[in-house]
């Protein structure tokens, strides 16, 4: 019996392609590795999943790839229930077209991550570790990176420690962020939470100044301190509390009273819409010791206080609790002076004659060189310890006279 010749290789390649084009007319072409297509589930069992998806054969989620979804996600692989599947192997070594549902899910999700940066848009990413470089957070189904250079305000909130160590507060907490580069290749997903930062306060700036009203108590949080005043966060903006409102009395830094991060109420006092400017007063929330100054320091009274700083002009002198009096260098001292250091220093406390005050303008004049002399201004001080001098010393007197006729006799000479 003749055998049959074997089919020559142009006839296994005629045939290959008349399969394939019958394929394509029924709509059962195979696929290829890196495709994306839906399908149908047919069958769960055994830990894996069969899914039609339309080929000359039903695709195979493998037991691995169900492994690395949650309990949630296998909860909705129902029969019936459409999926999209990413091919891995169009037929493995059993013979199975190979897919996978996470690796569909994650190229959709690159595919979403290019399209929102290009349309700018933030979105909320759980971060899950960090590094010595920044943040790692999941978006969808991608790992995203946050660098330390785009961590929005990163001293305040890691309490001035940016060191890795300090990125922990960060883990488990939801950010609002932008996409600022996709690499699909590479896997290469760079976020930034300071770009959504920048436009969410946008947002809020112009809300607040269009909200915000002066004389109203806000809520904030210090964000920062600087010789001149310390700026507070109120949601979208920062107002500035000028040195000269912290305190009634005189404060050499804003460090003297806040700490970065701290939450405090303060009084709106100025509103600049169009240079987008908010001025802010701790003071304006205490009792105003102005208010009694004029009875309790009137005019040609003598008080004492404390130098609290010089100027070219004079020295600044507290004589109560948030009520400052200025010396004249004209008052410290008769003739002609060069610098108040010359003749006070601070610190030092002085006996003074109150010249004026005006409570409306927070003013208090004060004088050195009209001061009476410490006998002077107190006679009856300075009588009254004579005084006591005397008696103290007829007490002592009599005290040893009395001890003379207690002594026995064999101590008398």
């Amino acid at each position: 019996m003749t055998e049959p010749d074997a089919p020559s290789a142009k006839t296994t390649q005629d045939f290959a392609e008349l399969w394939e084009a019958i394929g394509d007319e029924y709509g059962t072409a195979s696929p290829e590795r890196g495709d994306i297509l839906e399908g149908t589930i047919v069958q769960k069992g055994g830990g894996e999943i069969l899914v039609d998806v339309g080929a000359k054969q039903e695709a195979l989620v493998s037991s691995k790839d169900l492994a690395r979804m949650s309990q949630e996600e296998l909860k909705e692989l129902r029969l019936g229930v459409k999926v999209k599947v990413y091919i891995l192997r169009p037929q493995d070594r059993d013979g199975n077209l190979l897919v996978s549902i996470n690796l569909a899910k994650a190229q959709q999700d690159w595919i979403t991550a290019a399209e929102l940066m290009e349309s700018d848009e933030a979105v909320t990413v759980t971060i899950e570790s960090f590094n010595k470089g920044g943040l790692v957070g999941k978006y969808r189904s991608l790992q995203g990176f946050i660098p330390m250079s785009q961590i929005a305000n990163l001293a305040r909130r890691t309490q001035g420690d940016p060191a890795p160590e300090g990125l922990e507060v960060f883990v488990g907490r939801e950010l609002e962020v932008k996409i600022i580069e996709v690499n699909r290749r590479r896997r290469r997903l760079i976020l930034s939470e300071r770009a959504a930062r920048r436009e969410i306060r946008a947002k809020q700036r112009a809300q607040l100044l269009e909200e915000i009203v002066v004389g109203e108590v806000r809520q904030g949080i210090v964000s920062s301190l600087r010789d001149f005043g310390a700026f507070v966060d109120l949601g979208g903006m920062d107002g500035l509390i000028h040195i000269s409102e912290l305190a009634w009395s005189h404060v050499d830094h804003p460090r003297d009273v806040l700490n970065i991060g701290q939450e405090i109420e303060v009084k709106v006092i100025r509103v600049d819409p169009d240079r987008e400017r908010i001025g802010l007063s701790l003071k304006e929330l205490e009792p105003d010791p102005w208010v009694v100054a004029e009875t309790q320091f009137p005019v040609g009274s003598t008080v004492t206080g404390v130098v609290t700083h010089l100027v070219d002009f004079g020295a600044f002198v507290e004589v109560a609790p948030g009520i400052e009096g200025l010396v004249h260098i004209s008052e410290l001292a008769d003739g002609t002076i060069t610098s108040p250091s010359d003749v006070v220093s601070e610190g030092e406390t002085l006996t003074l004659v109150v010249l004026n005050v005006d409570p409306i303008k927070h003013h208090l004049g004060l004088s050195l060189r009209q001061a009476p002399p410490l006998a002077e201004s107190e006679p009856e001080a300075t009588e009254a310890a004579a005084a006591e001098d005397e008696e103290a010393a007829a007490a002592e007197d009599e005290e040893a006279a009395a001890a003379e006729d207690d002594a026995p006799d064999q101590f008398l000479i």
